[in-house]
Parts: structure tokens; C-alpha cells; sequence
């Protein structure tokens, strides 16, 4: 059919950018949610040209999975978008698989046409139980909840940035096909920093910048990273909730963009033994009343005894997280000391090797960094359980926050045991969700050799939950 016939929405970067740039002013300030759905209704009945409305959410292990609404169809049943959850791994049994959709209309975004296709917008979605209450197993609405909650109560603004490393790697489906090659391909040798002007990396860094400015990442700075093809675009703080989406959306460009480029973009942690891994450094900061509660220009690294009590808690529960920070077979290669590996149980200004860094700040950049994240971690269940651990976990199990006492874990299984054993983590998640998660970690971990060794395992990328393979999951 010609393309003249079609006349989706297409809109320019310039467009999107203003468009998106709103529609987050519009969250920070949190607008009724009444209010939005007013607006974003009327929107997309009056602008004929959208076609479709893609409805993304996540399960558990933080696959993201997206339904195409026909747009005059979601108009008029938006608030009845039922999907079947058994075919979600984590999610319902078959006998109870019906769930519902709802949507976040402040999780509201134009995409690029040229990447995502026309006549589409985006949104996030709410995973709803039967009974109408936010299904336990959608950790977004989880974390949602618990933010606002938290803001209703104390005042407080949960805010996050993430430093999200991955590696481009030749050919479309890199991954999918490691148990034929053997070996990942890089496209670049360059090194931290230095990519030539036009070589395939940069370009894949600049498209993919120019796509996350259009969607109002507000991006700061991009660079290659110290590994050969690897990479690291840094965008701005946001609202904890708003954050984790934006992890969603910034590893999704990365894969659309380096597939339409006939390249991979990967997010396992430790792809190639040897070089360093990727990591997803977790920014933290609470704020209220537009006050940076972490800050104190007199306290110890210039932070408060606001946020030390944070990090303590964190650290106490240092093992107790591990599984949901480093949530693969492969996760565990990166925890390694020889690469700056932030594998030590303690907090430090200066030392890289700390689970948690003190970084340099100012009234308004003071924060907490979270080191020992992996990219390839739900990013959901990343910020839920480190801002409530940090917030409401147990305290004081940790006598010297600045030495190593206790080493995360170098392996799945010990850290498989860990998160099972701790009380804490029923109280985080619920003795229901727990269980399911643990067992969907056990099954990918015994679907691989049970001691690392010297190179990546076919196993340790076939079964990742990152790669999109229904085939060889559904052959057990």
C-alpha cells in the first residue's frame, strides 16, 4: 500500500521533545491523575492521526512486555483491558489468568516515528487482580504505592538516577544466537571515551541521545565506557517511579535502535569475561518540601545522619538484596575484584569496590550511590526494595559502615539462599511474591553449570530472562 495513504502521526524531534517535556512537568508536579485522563482522552480522540496506543508494563523478573491497542478501541474501554497473566512467567496460575490493565496516564509518551513507528503513543500500564486491588506481583504498582504513600505521610519525594552501561555487539540477535558462535563481536575497540566520529558506536550513542532527548530524558552527558563496545548515556534525576520507567524506555531504545542498525544492544552485566562488566550505578536521594534531605554541609562527607541511616540499613541488608540487584547467572561474573567490582559490604567517598559510593554533591546533588546493581535487574524491584530497606529496614548490624566485615555473594546460589533465608525480604515483598521470585531465579540457575569458570556458558545467555526465547523456555 502507498504511504501517501497513510496519514499517521509523525512528529518531528523538536515536536516530541516539547511534547514529552510537558507531559513530565506535568508528573512532577503531580497533576490529579482525574485531570490527566481528562486531557489524555481528549487528545487522542481529537488527533486523528494515531492509530494505535502501546501499553507497556513489566513482570516480575522486569521483562517488559507492550500491547497495541487499536486507539478508538482503548478510548472507549480503557478502563476494561483484560490480558491473559498465565503466559506471564511470575504472574497467575492458568486457573485464575485473567488480569486487567490499568493506565497511568501521567506515564505518558511520543515516540519517534522513525524508531517506534507512526501513529503510535506510549503508556504505562497498572497490572490489576481480579478483585480490582493492584495485582502483587506488578512491582510498579508496588513501588508506586509505597511512594506515595511515603508522600502523603512524611512529604517525602523519592528521587533516583541511573547510570545504565551495555554493550553494541555485531549482528541483529546477538544473543539468541551465542550457542551457535560461541562469542560476542565487538564493533569497537576504542576504549573509555574514545569512539571516532562515525564508527558504528557513535553513531549508536548519538542516535540513540538524540532518541532520549526526544522523549524528555533531558540527557547529561554519553560516552564509550571503559570496555571495548560498551557504552553509557546518562540522563537526568527524576521521581522514583518515573525513573524506573525511564530504565524501561532507555534499554529499549538502546535494542531498537542497534537492531535497526543491524547490531545488538546488551545489558547482560558480564557478557565477556575478561574486560569489565556493565553496571546500573543507583543514584538515590530523598527530598521534601524541595529540600535535599541528604545533604548537610557540616555532616560526615557532607551528608546527613538522615542518609547514613539510610546507607547503614542498606548495608545491613546488603546480602538479604543481592538477588534482586543482581537478578542472573551472569550477574554474578561481574561481582568480580579484579574489575572494580563493588562486591564489599561498606560505604566509601573514595573506594569503587564498595557496595555503596558517597559521591561528591552540593545541596542539590547530594546523594547516595548504589554501586552493586546490575543492569539486567527489574529496575522496579531495584528502587522498591533499596528505598524501603533504606527507609524502613533493620538497623545498626553494621559496626564500621566504612569496612568491609562481609563480600556479597560471587554466585546465584548463595544468593538464591540469602534471599531466601531473610526475614526482611518477606516483609519487602510478601511470603507469595518471595517465593515465586526465588523460584524463577532457581530455574534459570539450574538451567546452568553450577560453577562460573573461565568463560560464559551458552546456558548463562540462552535462558537469561533478558533474552527473548519462549521456544527454549517452553522446552521445560
Amino acid at each position: 500500500m502507498s504511504s501517501e495513504l497513510r496519514d499517521f502521526l509523525a512528529l518531528s524531534y523538536g515536536e516530541l521533545e516539547d511534547l514529552n517535556l510537558e507531559a513530565k512537568e506535568q508528573r512532577k508536579n503531580r497533576v490529579a491523575a482525574s485531570k490527566l485522563q481528562e486531557q489524555r482522552l481528549k487528545y487522542l480522540t481529537d488527533e486523528k492521526r494515531i492509530k494505535a496506543v502501546t501499553v507497556l508494563f513489566s513482570d516480575l523478573e522486569g521483562r517488559l512486555h507492550m500491547l497495541d491497542y487499536d486507539k478508538k478501541f482503548l478510548v472507549k474501554s480503557w478502563d476494561n483491558l483484560t490480558f491473559d497473566g498465565s503466559s506471564i512467567r511470575g504472574f497467575t496460575a492458568q486457573r485464575e489468568s485473567d488480569l486487567r490493565l490499568g493506565i497511568d496516564w501521567s506515564a505518558f509518551y511520543w515516540a519517534p516515528s522513525d524508531v517506534f513507528g507512526s501513529g503510535k503513543v506510549l503508556v504505562f500500564g497498572e497490572v490489576i487482580d481480579k478483585n480490582g486491588k493492584p495485582y502483587s506481583a506488578d512491582i510498579r504498582g508496588e513501588l508506586k504505592q509505597f511512594a506515595n504513600k511515603l508522600y502523603k505521610s512524611e512529604g517525602y519525594t523519592l528521587n533516583a538516577a541511573n547510570e545504565i552501561e551495555g554493550f553494541l555487539f555485531k549482528g541483529v540477535d546477538a544473543e539468541r544466537n551465542y550457542y551457535q558462535t560461541g562469542k560476542f563481536e565487538y564493533v569497537n575497540t576504542g576504549g573509555y571515551y574514545h569512539s571516532l566520529p562515525g564508527d558504528p558506536l557513535r553513531t549508536f550513542i548519538d542516535t540513540t541521545a538524540e532518541v532520549q532527548r526526544a522523549m524528555g530524558f533531558e540527557n547529561e552527558k554519553d560516552h564509550p565506557e571503559v570496555a571495548p563496545s560498551q557504552f553509557e548515556i546518562n540522563y537526568s534525576y527524576g521521581e522514583v517511579v518515573a525513573a524506573a520507567d525511564q530504565i524501561q524506555l532507555y534499554k529499549l531504545i538502546c535494542r531498537q535502535v542497534a537492531t535497526n542498525m543491524g547490531m545488538t544492544a546488551s545489558f547482560l552485566p558480564k557478557p565477556v569475561v575478561g574486560v569489565n562488566g556493565s553496571g546500573m550505578h543507583t543514584n538515590i536521594s530523598v527530598s521534601k518540601d524541595g529540600k535535599n534531605l541528604f545533604w548537610d554541609a557540616k555532616g560526615e562527607e557532607k551528608v546527613s545522619e538522615f542518609a547514613w541511616s539510610f546507607v547503614d540499613r542498606i548495608l545491613t541488608h546488603g546480602n538479604d538484596l543481592c538477588l534482586l540487584l543482581n537478578a542472573s547467572v551472569n550477574a554474578y561474573r561481574r561481582l568480580d575484584p579484579h574489575f572494580e567490582a563493588p562486591n564489599q559490604i561498606k560505604a566509601s567517598a573514595v573506594d569503587r569496590g564498595s557496595m555503596i559510593r558517597i559521591p561528591i554533591g552540593n545541596e542539590k546533588s547530594a546523594r547516595v550511590e548504589v554501586r552493586s546493581v546490575s543492569p539486567d535487574a527489574n529496575p522496579y524491584l531495584v528502587l522498591y526494595s533499596i528505598f524501603k530497606s533504606g527507609l524502613q529496614g533493620d538497623k545498626l548490624s553494621v559496626k564500621n559502615l566504612r569496612q568491609a566485615e562481609r563480600y556479597l555473594p560471587d554466585n546465584v546460589y548463595t544468593a538464591i539462599e540469602n534471599f531466601r533465608d531473610a526475614a526482611w525480604t518477606t516483609k519487602l515483598l510478601g511470603a507469595d511474591v518471595k517465593g515465586r521470585y526465588a523460584d524463577l531465579k532457581q530455574a534459570s540457575a539450574d538451567r546452568c553449570a553450577r560453577l562460573l569458570g573461565t568463560f560464559v556458558k551458552i546456558p548463562e545467555v540462552q535462558y537469561h530472562h533478558d533474552v527473548y526465547n519462549q521456544y527454549l523456555w517452553n522446552m521445560f
